[in-house]
């Protein structure tokens, strides 16, 4: 093992610099990941339609189900591991690393199989019309028949950040994108294959990427790798990875559910077309949202790590430059959405109906977008130190506790526009209620810390 991918450096090194270090990769990897869907984006909106745009948007709530369960597994894979390697246990980091590989295979042919056998009924009850259900049923059923491929790369590439490798994790990614990017045009503008050649495109892109993943945990001069007997499911192990990833998990699917909501407040009062706005907005705010669940991979190893050493002082520098990150983050989607929300809704799309409703959509959705950014990183910070009810509870307060009710509110005032006041509203709650919940934890850390006179 080389002093460079040593993962004890988490425990010594400028925290600035470990920021840097391990954010940088990872953030470069998931713009790169949320251009590709922005791209796939654009290739089906100006190559199959704007009722094909309506359709994508349509699958979004089914694609937040199967992120969910790969989410489950590599992000409860990926804070233990680091946390063992910050304990010196590199026996109990090599267990994670077989326990969540073969957790993938299991999760994604059980729920991938059950997804396809219900899909059409699944499709209607999320917002399809008999108009967008044939593309959302093209896109959905190639995504599903590839979910093995997906789940293992995701959560394999999560878990080679975590133990020590934040660049190769990146270029994993990197690897997809370009690949995709390459494939997809073809697919769908050579071949003809519609929206079914973009997701083909995707699939064979994540292949790709997970023989990438595979051949380095297949190395034996690799910190972390794959030794005899990594097929064997350890139920301590499935039970500590299914307790930290529940909070990315319970996120993804209550953001199902509120994507439900949406599909179907929008289909009532726009139509198929305030579906496609809603599409459009998602591709854009989510890249941002991307941008900073990267800097987040790069703080878990950190943050895990040095709370796994005790190392209180690291813990808490690190959090602060996070949320420093995030909000400048945010600020720049904030600017771009607010300024430019023509400019950006027409690069998906031509119809300029279509255009109109995901311009006014994006300019007020994002008003409180700042604050998103210092939640994140918030939320993840609890889940990155093992603190799996907190960080649930964070999760789930946007969604549940406030985007819910205003969903339930708004709309019957404003329509269409009231979705957008929803999300802009339960964004600042959220952020509100984050900022009280880690007061009373560095209040309760603090305590802890006093001297007993």
């Amino acid at each position: 093992m080389s002093v460079k991918n040593n993962p004890h450096i988490l425990g010594t090194e400028s925290i600035g610099k470990l920021l840097l270090q391990y954010s940088i990769p990872a953030i470069i990897g998931m713009t790169v990941t949320s251009l590709y869907n922005i791209i796939d984006s654009i290739f089906i909106g100006h190559g199959v339609g704007a009722i094909a745009i309506s359709g994508l948007a349509i699958s979004f709530p089914l694609m937040n189900l199967v992120i969910a369960f790969c989410t489950l597994v590599g992000t409860g894979g990926a804070t233990i591991s680091s946390i063992r390697l910050g304990q010196k246990d590199l026996a109990g980091a090599t267990e994670v690393l077989g326990t969540v590989l073969m957790l993938c295979i299991i999760n994604s042919v059980l729920f991938g199989g059950l997804f396809l056998l219900f899909l059409d009924p699944i499709l209607i009850f999320f917002g399809a019309s008999a108009t967008t259900l044939p593309y959302a049923r093209d896109f959905m059923q190639v995504i599903l028949w590839g979910t093995p491929i997906s789940y293992t790369m995701i959560s394999l590439n999560n878990v080679m950040r975590a133990t020590g490798y934040p660049k190769k994790a990146m270029l994993s990614s990197m690897i997809t994108v370009v690949a995709n990017i390459i494939i997809a045009p073809i697919f769908i503008f050579h071949f003809q294959w519609g929206i079914r050649g973009a997701a083909l495109a995707t699939i064979i892109s994540q292949f790709i990427g997970m023989v990438w993943v595979l051949h380095h945990f297949m190395n034996k001069e690799n910190y972390v790798h794959f030794q005899k007997g990594f097929h064997v499911v350890r139920i301590r192990i499935v039970k500590n990875i299914f307790s930290i990833g529940m909070a990315p998990f319970l996120m993804n699917v209550c953001a199902c559910g509120i994507v439900i909501v949406i599909n179907n407040i929008l289909q009532k009062s726009g139509g198929d077309m305030a579906i496609g706005a809603y599409g459009i907005i998602n591709r854009v705010l989510m890249l941002f949202v991307m941008i900073i669940m990267g800097l987040t991979m790069g703080m878990q190893p950190i943050v895990g790590y040095n709370y796994g050493a005790n190392l209180q002082n690291r813990v808490t520098r690190t959090l602060k430059l996070g949320i420093i990150s995030g909000v400048s983050i945010n600020m720049i989607g904030f600017i771009s959405c607010v300024f430019f929300p023509n400019t950006i809704s027409s690069m998906f799309t031509s119809e300029q109906t279509l255009i109109h409703i995901a311009a006014t959509g994006l300019r007020i959705s994002v008003l409180a977008f700042p604050f998103v950014g210092s939640q994140i990183v918030i939320s993840n910070f609890f889940q990155s130190i093992g603190q799996a009810k907190i960080s649930i509870f964070m999760s789930l307060s946007r969604q549940l506790l406030y985007l819910l009710p205003c969903l339930l509110f708004f709309p019957n005032l404003f329509g269409t526009t009231g979705v957008w006041w929803s999300m802009v509203t339960s964004d600042f709650l959220a952020f509100i209620t984050a900022i009280f919940i880690l007061i009373y934890h560095f209040r309760r850390v603090a305590k802890k810390q006093q001297p007993v006179v």
